[in-house]
């Protein structure tokens, strides 16, 4: 036939050219997958083929408890996020995916506009992967009186933070319960990149959302590290968290730094020191004073957890430097303590040579940024004199003199190396 005649004498034709009838099958099973997710019965070959060519766009019902493979996910955050190390995510690209997805939800719900479901419906996709929540932004809800706006951006108000608006964010609650495997959360209450359209009561933290926040933590059992900076967190906040904190059973980093917190917070933290497995407490850039700070020595001489201390940008003063310092006489667990640009001079640096002596727990202080003097640094300089514990020693704009403080690195420095040398001999035995 004429067809036939054709086909014969096409030069271009070859038998490469017509698809196998498995690789018509394979195209099929990509284009309706949707539909019809097969790929368990597939052989392995066949099923890399297909999750080579699937979309990263389907619908997180098809594909999140169905496919488990790396590569697939991989494509799924590099399409996204310009940005991708999954380092901080357990080298997982699956977890990645479903942490920054959730986060991104998150920073972009508005309170009694968007669609809970949003988030509910991603919770039983996203609930076996999700370890660590870093959400940065908490939108309000969008104001309709404009009187009370124009009120709220009044002087006093604004300047001040006087009439908290009744604006309350996303309560997490229901999500974070929702969490088995949750171990970090890091939250800031405000709203990122406002340019001209800056408020003050967008970067309210109100009383409910505290309240909300503190059960929501609480019921949060496998819980270790809680970071809530930046939201302007004042006593009485910090009093609700840390009543809904004690005898918490898993957690060991509590961060509140950049906050309001005074020292009647302070000593609240105080309590719960003593009253949970805290490794590591931040409470950097606060406004608390020698009262609350020697709340916190009296918890830390008797503490047997805690490892590392940080009260930078506060207002301790050498009261609260000595009573540190007392207490760290005792303590034999500390690590690192970080007491820059606390108003800190001569007679805390006295009672820290005698901690320098004694103590062979710290291998961390920091002093930067105070009023030491010269003959603090010397009192300093003298306690360091048998010390081979400590490791690192920041006296930067600390007045102690440049051969002091020459001399003190010196002493740092061949302990740090002694250290060093130490744990190359006696390397750390391998978890079996």
């Amino acid at each position: 036939s004429y067809y036939t005649h054709r086909v014969v004498q096409d030069p271009e034709w070859s038998l490469a050219t017509v698809p196998h009838l498995t690789e018509l099958c394979l195209q099929h099973i990509v284009h309706n997958f949707e539909n019809n997710p097969i790929l368990d019965r597939l052989l392995p070959k066949h099923q890399r083929k297909v999750l080579d060519r699937l979309s990263t766009g389907l619908p997180l019902a098809v594909t999140a408890n169905l496919i488990s493979d790396e590569d697939y996910w991989k494509r799924c955050c590099t399409e996204r996020w310009q940005v991708c190390d999954i380092s901080n995510y357990g080298d997982s690209w699956k977890r990645m995916f479903f942490e920054r997805h959730l986060e991104n939800i998150l920073k972009c719900f508005i309170p009694n506009t968007t669609d809970p479901n949003q988030v509910l419906e991603l919770i039983p996709f996203c609930k076996d992967y999700v370890r660590k929540l870093e959400v940065d932004q908490f939108l309000p809800p969008v104001e309709v009186d404009q009187k009370e706006e124009r009120d709220d951006l009044s002087d006093t108000g604004s300047d001040f933070g006087f009439g908290e608006v009744s604006m309350h964010h996303y309560d997490l609650g229901v999500l974070i319960t929702a969490l088995p495997h949750l171990e970090e959360l890091h939250l800031t209450y405000g709203v990122k990149d406002c340019g001209m359209n800056f408020e003050w009561n967008l970067f309210n933290f109100t009383h409910q959302d505290c309240c909300n926040l503190a059960v929501a933590v609480k019921m949060c059992h496998n819980l270790k590290v809680f970071k809530l900076t930046r939201s302007k967190v004042d006593d009485d906040k910090t009093g609700l968290l840390v009543r809904n904190l004690l005898d918490h059973p898993c957690l060991v980093e509590l961060n509140l730094s950049h906050n309001l917190i005074r020292d009647k917070g302070a000593q609240a933290v105080g309590k719960l020191i003593n009253r949970s497995r805290l490794e590591i407490l931040d409470l950097c850039n606060n406004q608390i004073h020698h009262v609350g700070a020697q709340a916190l020595a009296r918890a830390l001489a008797e503490n047997s957890t805690l490892t590392s201390l940080n009260l930078r940008l506060n207002h301790v003063e050498d009261k609260g430097g000595e009573s540190i310092g007392h207490a760290l006489l005792t303590n034999t667990t500390l690590k690192s303590i970080h007491l820059g640009s606390n108003n800190l001079s001569e007679p805390t640096a006295m009672l820290f040579s005698q901690v320098l002596a004694q103590n062979t727990t710290l291998m961390s202080i920091n002093f930067s940024c105070n009023h030491l003097g010269l003959d603090g640094g010397k009192q300093l300089l003298e306690g360091l004199a048998d010390n081979k514990a400590l490791t690192e020693f920041d006296l930067r704009l600390a007045e102690v003199g440049q051969e002091t403080e020459y001399l003190i690195h010196q002493i740092v420095w061949a302990n740090r190396e002694a250290a060093r040398l130490g744990s190359l001999q006696h390397p750390p035995a391998k978890p079996l």
